[in-house]
Parts: structure tokens; C-alpha cells; sequence
């Protein structure tokens, strides 16, 4: 319960954006980026499309997420974009758009990257993306792309209880079919493959409907900051290394 808490204050909209990021925290038409992180952002930028491996034409690099609005909070991390029209990839564009993904997921766990605490987290973004934070910066350009609102958020702490254990309950049941089951690998797979795409498409439909305040948005959050998002994609990079593995 004390966890619960603890993860379900830290979506109280606070009264100013982050002070350690931005100067005049408490007026956004006023606000930058402070210099220092300004710069830093994009050397790591720079570093990343170099690991990507490909020379692109990096449109803008922004910043979005909780950080670049009122609802930070210490489990917050700065979501740091790369921007680039994936149609300039030609017919390859499918191809890319995995290998990027590949390379940023490579790229975000193989480094421990952090600005003033908070960890960075890096993603190639098509510009023809849709995009549903209030909060959105351009870190190489200097200015707000979309500005942050403070809203009056209502949050039913019952509502958003009853889901995330309705999820947890989902999730540790497919677990313990698949454990007590005799499926093959590739049928196990597949079954933590849809409730990933499931999870997926809920968040989705909120942000879609009612933006990142949205109780779908809420509670994928919730399931992240308590590990049960990181406890499934765990099982499954388990159960295909055991699978792939051969006993002594």
C-alpha cells in the first residue's frame, strides 16, 4: 500500500515545471531550457544517431514527457527525440523503422546516461508521428514546439487502483499459463506478444481519446513504475533463453 502511494502522488500536478531543467519554472512563456542541459541534450543526441550508424538529416531534436511538464516527478526521465521523415528512407522505410528501434532499445540499455539525476532516454521519432504530449521543447531550436498547460487533473484513486490490479492480474496470468502449460516456444511467445500489443493499444486509445492524463495513460505508467511492464518483457527474454540454451 505505501508503494501505491507512492506512485499514485507522483501524478499530482505540481505548481512549476522543474527548476533543475528550465529557468523561470513557474511561467512557460518565459521559460528556456537552461544552457548547460540545452548543450548536453545534444551532444547525446549526436552520439546516438552516430550509434544509430546511418548518415540521416536529424530535423529537430525535442524533448517531451513528464519533464517538460507539470506532472515531473522522481521517476521521471527525460524523453529525448531525434526527428527524422522516415519516408526519406525510400522503400525502405519499414526496414529502417525497425532497425532504429532496435538500435535505440541497444543504445538506452547498454548506457546509463543521466542529467541532473533523471535518466535519458532516447527514441527516433518519424516527424509524420502523431505526438499527444501537452509538453514538447525543441532542444535544438531553443523554444517551445507545445507549450505546457497546468491543468486541473482529477485522479479517482479507486479507478486507477481497480485497473492496475485488473492489468497485474492479467499479466501474472499469462505467465503462469504459459509456466504450467506445455506450449511450445513459439506459441508462448506469441501469447506474451499479444497481451504486450493489448497493453499497447489500451494506452494508446487514451491518449488518443483523452490525452497523457488519461486513466489508460495513468495506469500503463503505474504498471511501469511498479515493474510489472519490465517483469513481462523479463519472462520473455527468459523463456527464450532457456529455450535456446543447452544443459551440461
Amino acid at each position: 500500500m505505501e508503494k501505491f502511494t507512492k506512485i499514485l502522488s507522483s501524478f499530482h500536478i505540481k505548481d512549476e515545471l522543474n527548476p533543475e531543467i528550465w529557468t523561470n519554472p513557474d511561467s512557460p512563456s518565459d521559460t528556456k531550457m537552461k544552457e548547460e542541459i540545452r548543450l548536453r541534450l545534444i551532444e547525446i543526441a549526436d552520439a546516438f544517431v552516430e550509434f544509430l550508424g546511418y548518415d540521416i538529416f536529424v530535423q529537430d531534436i525535442t524533448m517531451t514527457g513528464s519533464l517538460a511538464n507539470y506532472n515531473w516527478s522522481e521517476y521521471s526521465d527525460i524523453d529525448l527525440h531525434v526527428m527524422y521523415d522516415y519516408k526519406e528512407s525510400g522503400p525502405e522505410e519499414e526496414l529502417f523503422k525497425d532497425l532504429f528501434k532496435l538500435k535505440k532499445t541497444l543504445f538506452n540499455s547498454t548506457h546509463d546516461i543521466t542529467v541532473k539525476g533523471y535518466e535519458v532516454e532516447l527514441y527516433v521519432q518519424d516527424t509524420n508521428e502523431p505526438h499527444y504530449s501537452t509538453g514538447v521543447y525543441s532542444v535544438l531550436y531553443d523554444e517551445w514546439i507545445e507549450e505546457p498547460e497546468q491543468e486541473n487533473v482529477s485522479i479517482d484513486t479507486d479507478v486507477i487502483k481497480g485497473k492496475v490490479e485488473q492489468w497485474q492480474d492479467m499479466i501474472d496470468t499469462v505467465i503462469e499459463d504459459v509456466e504450467e502449460g506445455d506450449e511450445d516456444l513459439e506459441s508462448s511467445i506469441e501469447k506474451i506478444d499479444k497481451l504486450k500489443d493489448k497493453i499497447k493499444k489500451y494506452r494508446q486509445c487514451g491518449l488518443e481519446d483523452e490525452g497523457e492524463y488519461s486513466y489508460e495513460n495513468l495506469v500503463f505508467k503505474f504498471l511501469r513504475r511498479n515493474g510489472y511492464i519490465q517483469k513481462l518483457f523479463d519472462y520473455q527474454n527468459d523463456l527464450l533463453d532457456k529455450s535456446l540454451s543447452l544443459s551440461e
